[in-house]
């Protein structure tokens, strides 16, 4: 029988621009430690660890967790792009679930640097070439940045099916800064409205203003998974587990489709909420608090529509009814999300985790969700992978 994994530690480090943070191994240790103290156990308890990055070396995680302790425990480095952090996540939680581990270490980190992501290895096939192909056979302009041709190309497609406007993509990066305004830890803590966001530089005409993309950031989180029976064994907080989690990967439509979204993940994340719901015997309709993958506002707009927070084609509705922030249906992303916390590619799944524990434990302060009981995680990278989870207190 599959045993209960809870969440008996978080931690975050605040999240800097390039070239204003401290090394990915000090931030990496720095969060780490974090975790260990708040879950209240030693790295020596620790059975297993995953370092999870993208950018970086072989064997990075031990270059920062050995600056933590030097055990011989097994340490796994992970790189799942965007997703890589809560793919860590995932990793750990099926093997405490399993019964192969009691307890175990999930440390995201990433030191970034300016501008637009881009290929390292130029001398081989990229992972996201077919993507891209995809979205040039879709009709998106091949002079558009490459990650702004997969996310702008699904916000594009919803505007076309749909007639969503524009300004409904500012509305969401408005709304994720007045968010961002009470987390101490976010990049970017200025308050926009929709009107500035509008008039900000033009990134592709008709689709995106620089304020709608989030920014390359440095940072790190962690978390302190174990079994129930664990925590309760040494007096560690067991109040929030998780109830259910799901990893996808694309299906065919991704690349021989007709539909612009699911190139940015769009079936890939609805097939992981619905596993997710369907293990967890809870709806969408149930959550309380929700931190999904906004590193574009039209992302994230698909996102509410992926999850079922809204009918399908009803996301322009939903943002105006207010129904994603504090007093509607749910509040989504109360950290400020990619846009405004930022998203340092290995720790954003840890930072979710961080965000939703602090959520359930009733202890996240200005932004706290009244009652939050039921949490939902969406991570999402491109090439491909994403995993939802699904928090309870």
């Amino acid at each position: 029988m599959a045993r209960k994994v809870v969440v008996a530690g978080v931690g975050m480090v605040p999240f800097k621009k390039p070239g204003a943070s401290e090394t990915y191994d000090l931030m990496g240790a720095h969060a780490a430690r974090l975790a260990l103290a708040d879950a209240r156990v030693n790295y020596q308890d620790i059975q297993q660890a995953y370092a999870c990055f993208v950018y970086g070396d072989s064997t990075a995680g031990q270059r920062k967790l050995y600056q933590v302790g030097m055990t011989g425990l097994p340490i796994i480095n992970v790189n799942n792009n965007c997703s890589t952090g809560s793919t860590g996540l995932y990793l750990a939680r099926q093997a405490i679930e399993a019964g192969a581990l009691d307890i175990a270490l999930v440390v995201g980190f990433e030191q970034m640097n300016p501008g637009a992501l881009g290929d390292h290895f130029t001398d081989r096939p990229s992972p996201s070439e077919r993507f891209l192909k995809q979205c040039s056979r879709l009709g998106v302009p091949s002079e558009v940045a490459p990650a702004l041709r997969i996310f702008g190309g699904a916000g594009m497609e919803h505007m076309k099916r749909f007639g969503t406007p524009l300004e409904s993509f500012a509305k969401i990066r408005a709304k994720a800064s007045r968010h961002a305004a009470n987390n101490p830890l976010a990049v970017f803590r200025k308050v926009v409205s929709a009107e500035e966001v509008m008039a900000d530089q033009v990134m592709w005409p008709g689709v995106m203003t620089r304020l709608m993309a989030c920014p390359p950031t440095c940072g790190a989180a962690a978390a302190v998974l174990c079994s129930e029976d664990y925590a309760r064994r040494h007096g560690l907080d067991a109040r929030v587990w998780i109830a259910a989690q799901a990893l996808t990967t694309d299906g065919p439509e991704s690349l021989e489709g007709d539909d612009l979204r699911d190139v940015a993940g769009f079936s890939m994340s609805r097939n992981a909420a619905r596993q997710v719901y369907e293990k967890a015997g809870i709806g969408a309709e149930d959550v309380d608090v929700v931190e999904l993958h906004d590193c574009f506002a039209h992302n994230e707009l698909i996102v509410y529509e992926a999850l079922g927070l809204c009918p399908e084609g009803g996301a322009a509705k939903f943002i105006d009814d207010g129904d994603n922030t504090y007093g509607g249906r749910y509040v989504v992303n109360p950290s400020g999300g990619l846009l405004s916390k930022g998203h340092p590619l290995g720790a954003t799944g840890l930072a979710q985790c961080t965000e939703l524990v602090q959520q359930l434990r009733g202890s996240a302060g200005e932004r706290q969700v009244d009652r939050a009981r039921i949490a939902l995680q969406h991570n999402v990278g491109i090439g491909g992978a994403c995993v939802v989870t699904m928090y309870r207190n």
